[in-house]
């Protein structure tokens, strides 16, 4: 489906700058304490990282923020932010906001970009691995601590880190709507949390994805349906 229609470009001005940060506090309602201040995303847009706006009518209502990383024998991108204001969220400039980031790193030859997410939000990891093609090996408890945002539940903030191969033939094919046969060798079902039970059911995942990835195992697929989710694993 279409989209709602946005300008992405690349923040400059100091007066954009502050405007991510103001989408920070509208979006997850941080504390200044967890806030990634106007400097440093000026600095990732100097050093080689990506802040870029989504710009409707000349107001910024989302922008994505990733800095540059390393490993061995790799240089790629850590996506640590995409943030939409709630009134224009499920009208695909999340997407927009994505594909302009996979574009961007491409022209400058990078073929990876990670990011973390929330095992727990059925609705994130449906558009990161069904509707962008990201794949999971990874699984790191309380990655970032007890954060003040409310949507963190004030649970351990145990993440996965999705990994998006821009140029590889899973992604591009899933980026052209083509859907593929993949056989899986494990599923982790889970209910969608309420605030009771979102601890325990973090326990449980956090087992059962950490003693798939020590076999070698690999999320390629998710499944969502009515009050759960499925992750398939391969």
């Amino acid at each position: 489906m279409p989209g709602r229609a946005v300008e992405i470009r690349g923040c400059t001005t100091h007066l954009e700058f502050n405007e991510c940060v103001a989408l920070q506090r509208a979006v997850w309602h941080f504390a200044d304490l967890d806030i990634v201040t106007a400097d440093l995303l000026l600095l990732a847009a100097k050093t080689g990282g990506q802040v870029l706006g989504a710009f409707d009518g000349g107001q910024m209502i989302g922008f994505a923020y990733s800095v540059p990383a390393m490993r061995p024998g790799l240089v790629y991108l850590h996506s640590h932010m995409v943030a939409v204001l709630p009134q224009c969220q499920n009208q695909g400039v999340g997407r927009q906001l994505k594909l302009v980031q996979r574009e961007e790193a491409l022209s400058r030859d990078i073929k990876l970009i990670e990011w973390t997410f929330d095992p727990l939000e059925i609705r994130n990891a449906h558009f990161n691995i069904v509707r962008l093609g990201a794949i999971v090996r990874r699984y790191e408890p309380d990655l970032y601590g007890i954060t003040s945002s409310p949507l963190h539940r004030g649970i351990p903030t145990d993440r996965l880190f999705a990994e998006w191969w821009l140029d590889s033939d899973h992604v591009t094919a899933v980026l052209a709507g083509q859907h593929e046969n993949r056989a899986t060798e494990r599923a982790i079902t889970f209910p969608e949390p309420t605030p009771e039970t979102a601890l325990e059911i973090q326990a449980r995942l956090r087992n059962e994805f950490q003693e798939s990835f020590s076999q070698g195992l690999v999320v390629t697929g998710f499944e969502r349906g009515e009050g759960m989710g499925t992750y398939w694993l391969e």
